[in-house]
Protein backbone atom coordinates (compact mmCIF):
# COMPACT_ATOMS: atom_id res chain seq x y z
CA UNK A 1 0.00 0.00 0.00
CA UNK A 2 1.16 3.53 -0.56
CA UNK A 3 0.87 6.31 2.02
CA UNK A 4 -2.48 7.73 0.91
CA UNK A 5 -4.04 4.25 0.92
CA UNK A 6 -2.70 3.63 4.43
CA UNK A 7 -4.14 6.94 5.66
CA UNK A 8 -7.53 6.12 4.10
CA UNK A 9 -7.53 2.64 5.64
CA UNK A 10 -6.75 3.99 9.10
CA UNK A 11 -9.46 6.64 8.91
CA UNK A 12 -12.01 4.18 7.48
CA UNK A 13 -11.83 2.14 10.69
CA UNK A 14 -13.74 4.87 12.53
CA UNK A 15 -16.07 7.22 10.67
CA UNK A 16 -15.81 9.82 13.43
CA UNK A 17 -12.02 9.95 13.19
CA UNK A 18 -10.51 12.59 10.92
CA UNK A 19 -8.48 11.31 8.01
CA UNK A 20 -4.87 10.86 9.05
CA UNK A 21 -2.74 13.69 7.76
CA UNK A 22 -0.22 12.34 5.28
CA UNK A 23 2.31 14.86 6.57
CA UNK A 24 2.26 13.04 9.91
CA UNK A 25 2.17 9.56 8.39
CA UNK A 26 5.22 9.69 6.13
CA UNK A 27 7.80 10.38 8.86
CA UNK A 28 6.41 7.39 10.77
CA UNK A 29 6.62 5.18 7.69
CA UNK A 30 10.22 6.29 7.05
CA UNK A 31 11.15 5.63 10.68
CA UNK A 32 9.60 2.15 10.57
CA UNK A 33 11.49 1.45 7.35
CA UNK A 34 14.79 2.62 8.85
CA UNK A 35 14.10 0.29 11.77
CA UNK A 36 13.64 -2.66 9.42
CA UNK A 37 9.94 -3.04 10.24
CA UNK A 38 8.79 -1.98 6.76
CA UNK A 39 10.31 -2.14 3.31
CA UNK A 40 9.32 -0.09 0.32
CA UNK A 41 9.49 -0.08 -3.44
CA UNK A 42 8.81 2.74 -5.86
CA UNK A 43 6.42 1.89 -8.68
CA UNK A 44 5.11 3.88 -11.60
CA UNK A 45 1.56 5.14 -11.47
CA UNK A 46 -0.83 5.54 -14.38
CA UNK A 47 -2.46 8.55 -12.71
CA UNK A 48 0.46 10.63 -11.51
CA UNK A 49 4.00 10.49 -10.17
CA UNK A 50 5.61 7.23 -9.03
CA UNK A 51 4.38 5.92 -5.68
CA UNK A 52 6.27 4.37 -2.79
CA UNK A 53 4.58 1.15 -1.72
CA UNK A 54 5.19 -0.12 1.80
CA UNK A 55 5.18 -3.72 2.98
CA UNK A 56 5.64 -5.08 6.50
CA UNK A 57 8.72 -7.25 7.05
CA UNK A 58 8.98 -10.41 9.17
CA UNK A 59 10.63 -8.31 11.89
CA UNK A 60 7.75 -5.85 11.55
CA UNK A 61 5.19 -8.63 12.07
CA UNK A 62 7.04 -9.86 15.17
CA UNK A 63 7.25 -6.33 16.57
CA UNK A 64 3.58 -5.70 15.81
CA UNK A 65 2.60 -8.87 17.69
CA UNK A 66 4.60 -7.67 20.73
CA UNK A 67 3.06 -4.17 20.53
CA UNK A 68 -0.43 -5.69 20.39
CA UNK A 69 0.25 -7.75 23.53
CA UNK A 70 1.64 -4.68 25.32
CA UNK A 71 -1.43 -2.67 24.31
CA UNK A 72 -3.77 -5.41 25.54
CA UNK A 73 -1.99 -5.40 28.91
CA UNK A 74 -2.27 -1.62 29.16
CA UNK A 75 -5.91 -1.70 28.12
CA UNK A 76 -6.74 -4.40 30.67
CA UNK A 77 -5.02 -2.40 33.42
CA UNK A 78 -6.91 0.79 32.54
CA UNK A 79 -10.20 -1.11 32.26
CA UNK A 80 -9.69 -2.52 35.77
CA UNK A 81 -9.10 0.99 37.13
CA UNK A 82 -12.25 2.27 35.41
CA UNK A 83 -14.29 -0.64 36.78
CA UNK A 84 -12.93 0.09 40.27
CA UNK A 85 -13.94 3.74 40.03
CA UNK A 86 -17.39 2.88 38.69
CA UNK A 87 -17.96 0.30 41.45
CA UNK A 88 -16.89 2.69 44.22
Amino acid sequence: MYGYQIAKLISSRDDSAPMMKQGALYPVLRSLERGGLLESTIETSVSGPPRRYYRITAAGRDTLARWIEMWKGSRDFIDSIIRGVQDA
